[in-house]
């Protein structure tokens, strides 16, 4: 219906028809305002998508954004962690202005979200999938959303009308929710805003069955840095708990069956369980799902008894990495088919026309690379995020963007583009030039970032710092004061720690001036350092 009006109105155009009255000319401009659907993954690492690279996997329908739009080579996020790049996403607002800091500290609701904006701006607005924090999110007309991390099996969703469980696999059924709005739901005298939230791939990972069977019999290419040593690294690196080998979990992440780690007794490295880690996701199924499942499951348990117990460290450390890599990319497979569905509907319906499509990540992901899982570093695989939008019309199709954007800029570039204005108190930038191709317009040429759950899940100590196209100044507190300094240029892998090279000391002095004057434009300091660190210390007095 949508199609047949927009044809209709510019068939009048061309004819010479003019539109005086006024509820014609309100549906004229409301045309002409764009659709916006935000695609986000979690946990999705820009390595894992072919557009950026296809050394691990073809994603063919995410590549056909980037062919239709724009691909975003230095996107980065402000604070790697899932709850917390949401809230930064929904309120354009640093962590520590918006509150969320972590995953464990509530989102403070008073916050100004953009879909509320939206909503107030005439638009419709809908939500599905994981939002991961709240139940009641703000500005959205209808929603359907996992509760907290939610799960791939027959998962529990969250809705107006009370809590329920769908039988099926989670991003087939968030896929299934989003098009059924927009066939079924969707009022066609509106423009939209659609968020549509894949809990893939995020930790533990379950495939669906037939992705499950395909990766399972695929081999991965090791990165470089698989068995990084630290050398040249300050102690955050060498203290981190993300280690393939020695934190992925048997039964958690590899699919290692409790009663196949009770036969085998001792296994090394020893590893307390995660309590459920395998027996929950496991027993969400149903027996005709388990029975696809089975067989596969049955496979890789035959293969860890049979040989891990022989195998040297380096083995085991292939070994894991592998049945790592089968399992988060057989998530991300089944991601990039249900983003064909949407963009196929949308091609087919005429909705393409007028609607901006962007598909990102919360945030990067380490993908073997130092030997890690995981995210929460400013180092480069967490750091940086996935950024592909396409809009037709208006953004050159195949181009690509260089400039130091980041997850700060989405609210204020999704209200520019919709013609609404832009809180004054948003500390981000609106794209939208770039999106056009003024790049010149452009001005930040360097991003901030503070990540503060430290100590907690992985002890990724806390830590701020500065990032340029050249360079990256770290300083890490709280129970340690070291800066460490990068040439990314030089040293794209980031191995050598040049703070106190005497060659970079101009460098040091230069981004520590620049990295106090963005501390001072975000409103952060000392004082709000030590203020959430109080704030942790108080909470874990009082459990």
């Amino acid at each position: 219906m949508m199609y047949l009006k927009r044809l209709l109105l510019l068939s009048l155009l061309l004819i010479g028809v003019s539109c005086k009255n006024t509820s014609e000319e309100k549906e004229n401009a409301t045309l002409e305002r764009p659709n916006i659907i935000f695609i986000m993954s979690d946990d999705h690492a820009y390595q894992a998508i072919s557009a950026y690279s296809d050394k691990l996997i073809n994603t063919p329908n995410i590549d056909r954004i980037a062919k239709q739009g724009m691909l975003f080579t230095n996107a980065s996020v402000t604070n790697s962690i899932c709850a917390p790049s949401r809230a930064v996403i929904l309120t354009g607002k640093h962590s520590h202005i918006n509150g969320k800091i972590d995953n464990n500290f509530p989102f403070d609701t008073t916050n100004v979200t953009f879909p509320k904006l939206f909503q107030q701006a005439g638009y419709q607005t809908a939500m599905f999938g994981k939002l991961h924090f709240g139940n009641n999110p703000k500005g959205v007309d209808e929603f359907k959303i996992l509760p907290g991390q939610g799960n791939y099996i027959n998962p529990k969703f969250i809705t107006k009308e009370g809590d329920t469980t769908i039988t099926g696999y989670v991003t087939n059924i968030i896929t299934d929710l989003t098009l059924n709005w927009l066939d079924n739901e969707r009022d066609e005298e509106k423009p939209f805003m659609l968020m549509y939230l894949h809990k893939a791939p995020h930790r533990p990972w379950w495939p669906s069955p037939e992705k499950f069977k395909e990766y399972t019999q695929k081999t991965f290419p090791e990165p470089e840095t698989l068995f990084d040593d630290y050398k040249n690294r300050g102690t955050a690196a060498k203290t981190a708990e993300m280690n393939i080998l020695y934190h992925m979990r048997y039964g958690h992440d590899s699919k290692i069956r409790p009663e196949t780690l009770k036969r085998m007794g001792k296994v090394t490295p020893e590893m307390e369980p995660i309590p459920g880690g395998f027996t929950y996701p496991y027993s969400r199924m149903n027996e005709k799902q388990k029975a696809l499942y089975d067989p596969i499951i049955d496979s890789i348990n035959k293969d860890f008894e049979e040989h891990w117990p022989n195998m040297t460290d380096e083995e085991k450390m292939k070994w894991k990495y592998q049945r790592y890599m089968q399992d988060y990319l057989g998530t991300i497979a089944s991601v990039d088919d249900n983003v064909g569905r949407v963009l196929d509907y949308l091609e087919e319906t005429g909705l393409a026309e007028n609607t901006i499509v962007v598909y990102t990540s919360d945030q990067g992901f380490y993908l073997g690379e130092h030997g890690w899982f995981d995210k929460r570093f400013i180092y480069e695989e967490s750091f940086k995020t996935p950024l592909i939008i396409k809009w037709p019309d208006v953004i050159k199709p195949g181009s690509k963007n260089n400039d130091m954007v980041q997850n700060l800029d989405f609210a204020p570039t999704f209200l520019d583009a919709a013609g609404i204005k832009i809180p004054e108190d948003m500390q981000g930038e609106s794209m939208l030039p770039i999106l056009k191709g003024k790049d010149t317009a452009w001005t930040r040429d360097a991003a901030y970032y503070h990540y503060y759950e430290y100590p907690g899940v992985h002890m990724a100590k806390r830590h701020y710092g500065i990032v340029t196209k050249e360079y990256k100044l770290i300083h890490f507190y709280y129970d340690v004061d070291e800066w460490e300094l990068y040439d990314r240029l030089k040293d794209p892998h980031e191995l050598n720690n040049v703070y106190n090279d005497q060659n970079y000391q101009e460098v040091v002095k230069k981004l520590k001036e620049k990295l106090k004057t963005l501390r001072e434009k975000y409103k952060d300091s000392e004082e709000l350092d030590q203020h959430y660190i109080n704030m942790y210390k108080q909470k874990n007095i009082t459990k």
